[in-house]
């Protein structure tokens, strides 16, 4: 088996000089190349193609935002953030950067952390970033993803025979800020429903997502808090905080460090199983792009209670895996494309927006 090629990105020779070692002891991955600036990166890349590119976020001459936006407009790669960016500029620069089209991000290891377990999971990370197939980001291209913060034109809802709900949630994970924002950004201001939803991002890059994509969307996005009544977030975006499984029981929403499922905390299947009882047909949700199962197994059971259910479609998918699954189990009553499902959702969400049932 052909092993995988790597690109390494990194300012600090320290960093860079342990992250090739950890990658040449494997015998299943090369090193192919390095650089210590952004504008280096891009050369390497269009050069080497490489199967894969380590990211360091803060970089001279091109920062790495700006790296990943030119390499995904221009060389598209499967990019691995590593990053220990924790202050609230540099999270928000990581998540411009998964939105324009980086794959997943790994924090650098810690002080308490024993190294072969970092290890192990870099390389375990690296080889399994190489496999997600990339496409030229439109999101790349400064401004190509502007949409305007508006109402959606009716035109652009098509012909869904969706019936109102009362709340509306949705799961991703791998590829997901990008999805989110597109969804939320096709949904009106001023939508009459709670949307609630889970997130796959690890502590600490998940401190201040609910902030950053509050600036991103013409809705006011918050984490939830434990006990709040569900009613409270009606006409808000509601995210499970990093670490935390989100439930809505008795109409409220409650908080949870139980463990895992999926290997995922917060879990969707937790939040989707929970409306399905809370909530039965006056809900939907939509599980988007991500690697994994969590969720299809939730998603399954709001369709049976009787909600409306969405999967993303394998094609505008960065990783057709947790919408596989759900498909694959006939829990999803659509299947569409990222560009179909927040007017989709903006119809269920404002109930002038509801098309007449046949």
């Amino acid at each position: 088996m052909a092993r995988v090629r790597v690109l390494i990105v990194e300012d600090s020779a320290t960093v860079r000089n342990r992250l090739r070692d950890i990658l040449a002891a494997d015998a299943g991955t090369e090193v192919v190349g390095e650089a210590e600036d952004g504008k280096r990166a891009i050369e390497l890349c269009r050069h080497l193609r490489p199967d894969v590119v380590t990211l360091d976020m803060m970089l001279p001459l091109m920062s790495g935002l700006a790296t990943t936006e030119y390499i995904m407009a221009h060389h598209p790669t499967p990019i691995l953030i590593v990053s220990s960016s924790v202050n609230r500029g540099e999270l928000f620069k990581t998540y411009e950067a998964l939105a324009a089209g980086a794959v997943d991000v790994l924090e650098k290891p810690r002080a308490d952390e024993p190294d072969e377990d970092w290890e192990r999971r870099f390389v375990a990370t690296v080889k399994l970033v190489s496999r997600i197939r990339v496409i030229t980001h439109l999101r790349a291209r400064r401004g190509a993803l502007e949409i305007a913060r508006g109402d959606v034109p009716a035109a652009a809802l098509g012909p869904h025979p969706f019936r109102r709900c009362d709340v509306v949630a949705m799961g991703a994970s791998t590829g997901g800020p990008g999805a989110l924002i597109e969804i939320l950004r096709a949904i009106p201001a001023g939508n009459s429903v709670p949307i609630l939803v889970v997130m796959h991002i690890g502590e600490p890059f998940g401190a201040a997502f609910a902030e950053w994509l509050d600036g991103q969307t013409p809705h006011p996005v918050r984490c939830a808090s434990d006990d709040e009544p569900i009613s409270a977030a009606a006409g808000r975006v509601v995210l499970a905080p990093p670490g935390r499984h989100m439930a809505v029981r008795s109409g409220r929403l409650k908080l949870a460090a139980d463990p895992p499922r999926h290997s995922c905390r917060p879990s969707i299947d937790v939040l989707f199983e929970s409306v399905a009882r809370e909530f039965g047909a006056a809900s939907a949700a939509c599980l988007l792009t991500g690697m994994g199962r969590d969720g299809a197994d939730g998603l399954l059971q709001i369709q049976r209670a009787g909600g409306v259910t969405i999967a993303q479609d394998e094609e505008s998918s960065v990783v057709f895996g947790m919408p596989r699954e759900a498909i694959l189990r006939g829990a999803a009553t659509h299947v569409l494309p990222l560009g179909e499902i927040g007017p989709a959702l903006a119809a269920l969400a404002r109930p002038e927006l509801r098309p007449a049932l046949p």
